[in-house]
Parts: structure tokens; sequence; C-alpha cells
């Protein structure tokens, strides 16, 4: 009777402490949050990270060379990836590498190459090689399966196909452009393949931003996961109807009378929609200086805190036996 108690005892102390920890990394978490969602302008006047959308709870960010995506875990794929594209970059001469692995850097694995063996499924990039090709690191890390979804290959090698060289022709002409891209996770259930149950996503979103003056403009499109022959003008709509879809909050980092006025219009006149096709030109490499988003070190602090927080919620959640709750609510 004494060793139940004892053990109950020591249960309970396990659960106090762990709660306690919890509390003191919720505080800590609301006072260092308002700062590191201020994106800060460069030297030259350019704002800070302004392709990336607002964090997503419980999602993890990581950033590789050239793009940042946010990782759910629950379908094992990227809710979003983000990344800047500019005139000099869809310049480069890199050759395409095929070197597709799974993510070192995310904390609870990615899809495995297994996963997409016989599914039928293509391993469909979000960040595409081809807008990586101004430097060998960038282009192999677009082969993580970080920033891959199973997509039907008329789809892949089809209308998505065209829409990226149109995103490349978008940079081109309008000297750099703020790109978000992912599936859409707002409307499953969703077939799975795989033993990790990687989701096969029903549509596939694309933002573009050119904040570029004097002709400042965004256009957003929704595409089906299949083939299509209508024309991309047709998938085109505002950044706002994008998000309503999504629920993600793109560009942010805008001043929000400029968010507001931006994301509530779209004109597909006011963008070219030919595929970029090389010109015989080549990039600058003084334009080619890229360097990592850059983190504060509150960011820094958040991120781990909230690597840390998920953690303990969930082992918070087993203790008390609610796990199947708390995944009921969407807690966890």
């Amino acid at each position: 009777m004494a060793k139940k108690r004892k053990k109950k005892s020591s249960k309970l102390k396990k659960l106090l402490i762990t709660l306690l920890v919890l509390i003191i990394l919720f505080i800590v978490l609301c006072f260092i949050t308002p700062a590191s969602e201020e994106s800060g302008i460069t030297a030259d006047g350019e704002i800070q990270n302004l392709e990336l959308p607002a964090p997503i709870p419980g999602e993890q960010i990581i950033t590789h060379t050239g793009y940042t995506l946010s990782y759910n875990e629950e379908y094992e794929l990227p809710s979003y990836v983000a990344y800047s594209l500019t005139r000099a970059e869809v310049l480069g001469g890199e050759e395409r590498s095929d070197s597709f692995k799974a993510d070192p850097d995310l904390r609870t694995g990615s899809a495995s190459l297994d996963d997409y063996k016989g599914s039928g499924y293509d391993r469909g990039h979000m960040a595409p090689a081809a807008d990586f090709k101004w430097s060998e690191d960038a282009m192999s890390d677009t082969f993580y399966l970080s920033n891959m979804c199973p997509q039907e290959p008329s789809f892949n090698r089809g209308i998505w196909a065209d829409l990226e060289a149109v995103v490349r022709t978008m940079a081109y002409e309008n000297e750099k452009v703020y790109v978000v891209t992912g599936p859409v996770l707002t409307d499953g259930p969703y077939e799975t393949i795989g033993e990790n149950e990687v989701a096969v996503p029903k549509r596939f979103y694309k933002v573009v931003l050119d904040y570029t003056d004097p002709d400042i403009k965004a256009i957003g499109f929704v595409l089906p996961n299949e083939n299509s022959d209508k024309s991309l003008q047709s998938f085109a709509m505002t950044v706002d109807d994008v998000e309503e879809i999504t629920g993600i909050d793109f560009y942010p980092a805008l001043p929000d009378d400029q968010e507001e006025e931006i994301e509530s219009r779209m004109s597909t006149s006011s963008w070219n929609f030919t595929g970029f096709l090389p010109t015989g030109e080549t990039a600058d490499p003084s334009e080619l200086d890229y360097t990592a988003p850059s983190s504060s070190p509150a960011d820094k602090v958040l991120n781990a805190a909230v690597g840390v927080f998920v953690e303990i919620k969930e082992e918070v959640f087993n203790l008390l036996g609610i796990t199947e709750i708390a995944e009921a609510i969407g807690l966890v």
C-alpha cells in the first residue's frame, strides 16, 4: 500500500512540475511573441522577410537555402513554402539535381521516399527546382521531402508546371516577387499514401506579390490536383480569397493599410501569363548575394520555446489521459 501511495505521489509531483513549466513557458511566449512579429526594415528600405506568412500554431518553421517552410506534422506536408524570386535568380544556370531526400531538420521526421514509391503520385515541388538554379546548395535543398506534396502526374507536369513558369516570368518582368505556395489543408479528409500516411491534397494554392514601385500588385491561385486544360487566368483570385480558403495570413509584414488594399484587389491584365523561357542572358553574380533570413534573439527563443511547449503539452495530455479528447477538439 505504501509503495502505491509513493508511486502515486511521485506521478502527481511530476505532473505538477510539468504544469508549472508549461505555465512559465506560456507567460514567456505571451511576452516575446509581439517582438517576433516585427519584420523590420533593411538598410536599403526593404521590408525584411516580406514573403513569410504569419506563424501557424504548433508547426515547426524551417529555413533552407533560399526558402522557408512551415511543416504540418498531422498531414506530413508543408502548410506553406515561402521565398522571394528575383530577375537575376531566374537566369541561373545550375543543373537540376534530382537528389530527393528526407529533411534532417524536422524534429518529428518528414515523409520518406518509400511513402511515394508505387503510389502513382509525383513528388511535387512546392518551391520549384527551376526557381533555384542560382546556387548548387539552393537547388539541392529544394529536393527535401518536406518541400514535396503528392501530386497527380498530369497536374504536376501540366498546369502546375505552367503556373511555375509564369511565376518566373513575373519575377523576370517585375525584378522581384514574393511567393508563397502549398497544399490547401482545410478541406479534408484526405487519401493518404505510405507508412507515414502522407495526405494527398485535393487543391494547391500559390500567391505572388510584386512590391516594386510604381505598380505594386498581388495575385492568388487555387487549382485542383488534377489535369486541366483551362486557362491559368480562370483560377486567379485575390490574396484575400486564398486566405479565406487556406486559413493562412499572407504578407503580414506589409503595413496594415497597404496589406488591406493590395490583398483585396486583383487584375489578370496586370500580369504576363507567358511561361518563362531562358533569354540567353546570364545572371549578374553581384545580384546573387543570398543570405538566409535573419532571426532576432527573440525569434530564436520563440522557436525553441514553441518546440518545447508543444512537447510538454503532449506529455501533460498523456499524463492526464485526455489525449484523445484534446485531439478531437484540435488542441494537439
